[in-house]
């Protein structure tokens, strides 16, 4: 009987065993074939090189800068006399480079669970590399790839509006998966705005390798795609901005009326995009940080200015819609509006006139919209003015714009708590106290004067080749446009009427300009002061700030120039000259049709 259980426990433990064996060598073959095959195929994606960024005529203003990086092989902590040797070669070779650091990056990024190898130079010139790659790439823990960097030929020129690339962070990673693929992202302006688009399709490379991750053959290949974009900027134009401004700081746009599209914008002072693309030091930095003109804010839509009297075409207009005035109507411009005790002084001493909104245009006169503006009120005044373009964003494609301030009753009571006074409708008429405004945004109300309709101002043309079109908006009731003719005649009249505001530095330009000038306060007058202290003897920082606005040719309005020189003083005295030079060269440049210029209307 013993032995009968003892010969029945041997025969179970071979069937179990013998059934294993049948498992393990004929039913999961099929499933450890697939593990096996699944081991031995490898996917890799490919980076896609970054569209490059063109003007409207194919000139370049980012491109990729061909060169190489250097990788060390994985795992080498465990051996840090082979990762020594291998960093000390390196810096035999490029001796500029800091030991130090490359250790550190190594270590920081090696992974025990990658196989790959591990980036501690990011990039350096394909000139530079070429002479060494053999020597380099013999080495067997060390790779050296091809690889692009972002490069911006023309330095600081329209380095707003380009924008510049930057390292990915775990954030734009998180938010962006390609990014951890082409290692940078857009990080401001077009580059930032148009990132999806600039940085491409990756591809794919699909390959049998050994365990030991050695490729033995390539199974599939797709290749990666990339989007260049050009942009409505003309080179040209943008280079002779930097010729026409000749003051510190502030900023100018130069638009296409019909469709919104920006021929040359600039925000000044600029800065060097290339000194970001691999990391600014921090002396640079602080340098930029630390500037009072504040060269790295885009001033086009990231500062706000009290508008001044470039607001008066859209406060007129305010007037027209209330019903209260017409553009006839004449309203009084005197020195001063008294209101309790405190006294709405005129910008110049005038004497007493009544004037219409072509005089009130011509002369700048603040008292015309001081009264009116009382008589109207801001809960007319508001939409008007945002319907104009203040307190709005223009829809410009660059990130991140500001949205500006039309005051009102609603908005003092949120913003400060405090109830709106009859003196705020008052500053409010001429573009101070709250209002705030973008020249962007002033760039914009001036192409609804001058073409009478919206658009959204914009810089991309065509994205591979392929326009993208841009379309007008009617947003003018039947009033407005009965009245835009006056508003027009009052524009002309301050660059080509003696006595204008912009006459003594715009009529002698080469096309008929109308325009508007506007000077923004920066510090207020006390009730004290019988006679303000003159622009000159104030300090630069305390100066106002100078707008001129304008378009051309009055005959058949299609060109927008909107200037603004942080601390000019005066807007006739500091701006029209750069308005006026910008359209000398947009009549130069073949811009303005030739019946336009005043010389061929003289024959």
């Amino acid at each position: 009987m013993r032995l009968t259980i003892v010969y029945g426990i041997i025969v179970l433990v071979w069937i179990i065993l013998l059934t294993r064996i049948y498992y393990l060598s004929i039913k999961s073959n099929e499933y450890y074939e697939q593990i096996a095959e699944k081991n031995a195929i490898k996917t890799e994606d490919i980076a896609p090189v970054r569209g490059q960024i063109l003007d409207k005529n194919g000139q370049p203003l980012a491109v990729n800068k061909l060169g190489f990086e250097i990788s060390i092989k994985p795992h080498l902590r465990r051996n840090l006399k082979v990762l020594d040797d291998e960093i000390n070669f390196i810096i035999s070779v490029f001796p500029d480079l800091n030991a130090t650091k490359l250790k550190r990056e190594y270590i920081k990024n090696d992974s025990p669970y990658s196989q790959d190898f591990v980036n501690v130079v990011n990039f350096l010139d394909y000139d530079r590399v070429l002479p060494h790659f053999a020597r380099l790439n013999l080495r067997e823990n060390t790779s050296v790839n091809p690889v692009s960097i972002r490069h911006y030929p023309l330095g600081e020129l329209a380095s707003h509006v380009i924008g510049y690339v930057g390292r990915a962070n775990l954030k734009d990673i998180e938010a962006n998966p390609l990014s951890k693929l082409t290692n940078y992202t857009g990080r401001s302006g077009i580059e930032r705005y148009y990132n999806e688009i600039l940085q491409g399709v990756e591809g794919q490379r699909t390959t049998k390798v050994t365990a030991l991750n050695k490729v033995v053959e390539e199974i599939g290949y797709i290749k990666p795609s990339s989007t260049d974009i050009s942009l409505t900027i003309d080179l040209e134009l943008q280079k002779y901005l930097y010729q026409a401004f000749d003051r510190p700081a502030g900023a100018v746009v130069v638009m296409d009326g019909i469709d919104g599209s920006i021929l040359a914008a600039a925000s000044l002072p600029e800065y060097d995009l290339n000194q970001f693309v691999t990391g600014i030091s921090q002396s640079d930095w602080n340098e930029m940080m630390n500037n009072p003109d504040h060269p790295f804010t885009n001033k086009l839509i990231n500062a706000l200015y009290p508008p001044g009297s470039v607001v008066k075409m859209a406060m007129g207009m305010a007037f027209f819609e209330s019903g209260k005035y017409a553009p006839t109507s004449r309203i009084l411009c005197d020195p001063y509006l008294e209101l309790g005790d405190r006294k709405f002084r005129n910008w110049k001493n005038y004497g007493s006139e009544m004037m219409t909104i072509v005089e009130a245009l011509r002369d700048s006169c603040d008292t015309y919209f001081y009264r009116g503006a009382y008589n109207v009120g801001i809960d007319i005044m508001a939409p008007v003015l945002r319907r104009y373009g203040f307190g709005v964003k223009t829809g410009v494609d660059l990130p991140n714009e500001y949205i500006g301030i039309v005051p009102d009753a609603q908005w003092k009571k949120m913003r400060l708590n405090q109830p709106w006074y009859q003196g705020d409708t008052i500053n409010t008429s001429i573009g101070q106290g709250s209002f705030l405004a973008t020249p962007m945004q002033v760039a914009r109300d001036t192409a609804i004067f001058a073409m009478g309709h919206d658009v959204t101002p914009h810089f991309i043309g065509s994205i591979n080749g392929v326009p993208q079109e841009w379309h007008a908006r009617d947003i003018l009731s039947q009033k407005e446009k009965s009245a835009l003719k006056y508003i027009r005649e009052g524009m002309h009249a301050v660059a080509n009427i003696p006595g204008g505001t912009g006459f003594r530095v715009l009529s002698p330009s080469k096309v008929t300009i109308a325009a508007k000038s506007g000077t923004a306060q920066v510090v207020g007058i006390s009730q004290e002061d019988k006679v303000r202290i003159k622009e000159v003897d104030m300090e630069y920082y305390e100066r106002s700030h100078a707008w001129m606005t304008g378009y051309a040719p009055y005959e058949n309005p299609r060109y927008i120039v909107t200037v603004l020189v942080e601390h000019g003083a005066s807007g006739g005295g500091a701006a029209g000259p750069i308005l006026a030079r910008i359209f000398d060269k947009l009549a130069d440049m073949g811009y303005i049709d030739e019946k336009y210029l005043k010389k061929k209307n003289s024959k």
